[in-house]
């Protein structure tokens, strides 16, 4: 009866993309799908945290951003004036950093505890950071005074994006790396407090150094994944204008739509390559190890497991996971704008998707994604239909005006009652753990 149910759960699901399609546009149903196919993903790198170790993070973003990054890095217009204006000096900088931050570990560990250790430290920190600065912040300037309107940073290597979904899970994992060494050892609270701090300095860099990627004036124009093709490329080919004319349908609209029909398909296959692995992953040793470690620390550990080593290896893939979605969104939106990478769209909304799914359960995972992912998107447009539908048998005046005004805020509204509904009717969420 639960298989059917679950059935019957995504059929729902896929009805309300169908219906979408049928009495608003298809366009705007594919464009949400896409959106939400990539959410289903960003959800089930944090199932793989939570579901699977109960490490709350709440620094998503930070990895969706990394991800982005990624994209800009492999696939944007090289730059050569900017590169050669101050690139090798910016690496210069970046390596004497981590130079520096790896002989301030070794000294932490072979000097004896102790205030002078504290204070030798703070002391090299302080010189290795002013040295660090006049390495970079004049690289820094001559990079970003080349062009500025149009440039202003190193540029990338022109790469097909496709190849960067692996390079943003790889810096997605590589920051991971680092952060995870830092928190992963502090109590639960504390942990979601540092990743969020963390993910939020990371989302800052990328505002405000334009040297890297452009900061908020935005990168644009980034080259589609092979093997879509761009819709103006599209409407002039006559194999696909001849098609559409058989069909008697508008080559414009054909075109967009088939657009998306390809980025359906590749995220969908990469969709269920992941729960492919994960389920294998969940039902093998190393699930069960995992999840008896989430269950109870104190006897895993007793048992000889090493807890600390497998929070660190979840918190990786978890994080690589959710860095591949956010070059694939990069990748699919053709641009990387720093100011669209929200805490409330790329971490709690996530959240509210694991938690409505199902935690520890990757089927509920991508269902609450599609579900929230629609349901996000769909109240946009949703929203205002619905209160001019309530507020039309008021007269006009104030009180009419302002209840219109406020149908913006019904997608947060709408979330709140949902995950509020679905908390006091299926706490462990609409596809539970099994």
């Amino acid at each position: 009866m639960a298989r059917y149910r679950n059935v019957l759960l995504f059929a729902g699901v896929a009805m309300l993309f169908i219906l979408t399609g049928v009495f608003q546009s298809w366009n705007l149903s594919l464009n949400i799908l896409n959106l939400a196919l990539l959410s289903a993903i960003m959800a089930i790198g944090v199932n793989i945290q939570w579901g699977y170790a109960g490490l709350f993070s709440t620094g998503i973003v930070g990895s969706v951003a990394l991800g982005g990054l990624a994209v800009a890095l492999v696939s944007s217009k090289p730059v050569p004036e900017g590169w050669a204006a101050g690139g090798p000096q910016i690496v210069e900088a970046l390596l004497f950093a981590a130079l520096a931050i790896g002989l301030a570990t070794w000294l932490y560990r072979r000097l004896k505890p102790g205030a002078n250790r504290a204070l030798a430290l703070a002391l090299y920190l302080v010189v290795a950071f002013f040295i660090y600065r006049a390495i970079l912040d004049p690289a820094v300037t001559a990079v970003e005074a080349n062009n500025p309107a149009q440039a202003g940073n190193i540029g990338g290597l022109g790469f097909n994006s496709l190849l960067a979904w692996p390079v943003g899970a790889l810096m997605a994992a590589a920051a991971a790396w680092i952060i995870g060494k830092i928190a992963l050892g502090l109590r639960e609270d504390y942990l979601a407090i540092a990743t969020l701090g963390i993910a939020e300095i990371i989302v800052q860099v990328l505002r405000n150094e334009d040297w890297l990627a452009r900061g908020v004036k935005n990168l644009i124009d980034l080259p589609r994944p092979w093997p879509v093709p761009k819709e103006v490329d599209l409407q002039v080919d006559p194999f696909f204008l001849d098609t559409v004319r058989a069909i008697g349908a508008d080559p414009v609209t054909a075109s967009t739509i088939f657009v998306k029909l390809l980025y359906a398909t590749m995220f969908g296959l990469v969709l269920l390559l992941l729960v492919w692995g994960c389920e294998r992953a969940l039902n093998s040793p190393w699930g069960r190890t995992v999840r008896a470690i989430r269950d109870n620390e104190i006897s895993a550990a007793a048992m000889g497991k090493d807890v600390k080593f497998r929070h660190l290896q979840i918190f990786i893939i978890g994080s690589a996971v959710v860095g591949l979605a956010g070059a694939m969104l990069t990748s699919m939106e053709g641009q990387l704008t720093p100011p669209s990478y929200l805490p409330l769209r790329f971490t709690f909304l996530i959240w509210v998707m694991v938690i409505v799914g199902g935690s520890g359960n990757n089927w509920g995972a991508i269902l609450g994604g599609l579900l929230i992912g629609w349901l996000y998107l769909a109240v946009e447009f949703l929203g205002p239909q619905m209160m001019a539908i309530l507020t039309s048998g008021l007269p006009a005046g104030p009180l009419k005006d302002h209840l219109q005004d406020t149908a913006a805020h019904m997608r947060l509204l709408t979330l709140g009652v949902v995950l509020l509904l679905v908390l006091r009717f299926a706490p462990k969420g609409l596809i539970p753990e099994k």
